[in-house]
């Protein structure tokens, strides 16, 4: 981690990644990338479904390999670059047959090394294999969801998910959160974790870098008034005056509370559920 002589009350506290050590190229290749409007929490109506998010720094999307659908092709990792979409770093790998590709690199990914995606892989990381193949006790990431429908699950830097238990069809994989889920043993994902994990150490350190990424202020509750929030009004600092917090929507919320439907499709899957509350 980078940190700063303390110049202003926030150099004192800024700390960020040193990309200098891990990227390789500055410019991404133009024939992968295309602008695009960020949605800043809007839904298709324009209507704000998830707060505090609005404005930040224009950004150029890069067109990120989630499917891995070349099948035993190998492929070469050419850069390391910066994705201002996405915490873990990107690599251009260039498969045997000519094409080339944006993918998400693993940890310890580096310029030359060769990987892929193939049944009959060897279990080292940044190859990709179908679950069934992945002995118990090894992180993966890149997880599927369905057999074929493209990577879902720990994509973030220095995210991993732990290959636990087999049975009937079914890989039982430990989540970043500590849920335990089954996924269908055909599903793919790539062995390892996920690059730059010192991701999660940064400290913005001012307000105004927390506006640049693109995310706004959070106001407290209790500091609204009745109108504005169901926590809000009163003659100086109240409680809450209800037994459980609630957001704005007046739905459960923190201080663990459990906030999942009890009829939501996919709780057939899960065996055991994330833990709650304080770590």
């Amino acid at each position: 981690m980078k940190r700063y002589r303390p110049t202003s009350p926030s150099k004192r506290q800024e700390s960020k990644v040193e990309f200098k050590k891990f990227i390789t190229k500055s410019e991404p290749l133009k024939s992968l990338t295309k602008g695009f409007r960020r949605a800043n929490g809007r839904n298709n109506t324009g209507r704000i479904t998830t707060r505090h998010k609005g404005g930040g720094h224009k950004r150029l999307f890069r067109d990120i390999d989630f499917t891995y659908n070349k099948i035993d092709v190998p492929f070469t990792v050419k850069t390391v670059e910066y994705d201002p979409n996405r915490s873990g770093f990107i690599g251009l790998v260039a498969y045997k047959d000519g094409e080339r590709r944006y993918a998400l690199l693993h940890k310890s990914a580096r310029v030359g090394d060769v990987y892929i995606a193939s049944e009959t892989a060897p279990i080292t990381p940044g190859n990709r294999l179908p679950l069934s193949k992945i002995t118990v006790g090894t992180f993966v990431y890149n997880v599927e969801l369905k057999p074929r429908g493209g990577a879902k699950i720990a994509r973030s830097g220095g995210n991993y998910v732990e290959v636990v238990a087999k049975d009937g069809g079914y890989v039982d994989l430990k989540m970043p959160s500590s849920e335990v889920r089954k996924v269908l043993e055909t599903a793919w994902a790539t062995v390892g974790e996920v690059s730059n994990d010192e991701n999660r150490l940064t400290n913005l350190g001012k307000a105004g870098r927390s506006r640049w990424l693109g995310i706004r202020p959070t106001v407290r509750g209790t500091a609204m008034n009745p109108v504005d929030h169901p926590h809000g009004g009163g003659e100086g600092r109240q409680g809450r005056g209800r037994r459980r917090a609630i957001s704005i929507y007046g739905k459960p919320t923190g201080k663990g509370q459990k906030s999942r439907r009890s009829k939501k499709y996919s709780n057939k899957h899960i065996v055991r559920r994330r833990k709650v509350g304080k770590k």
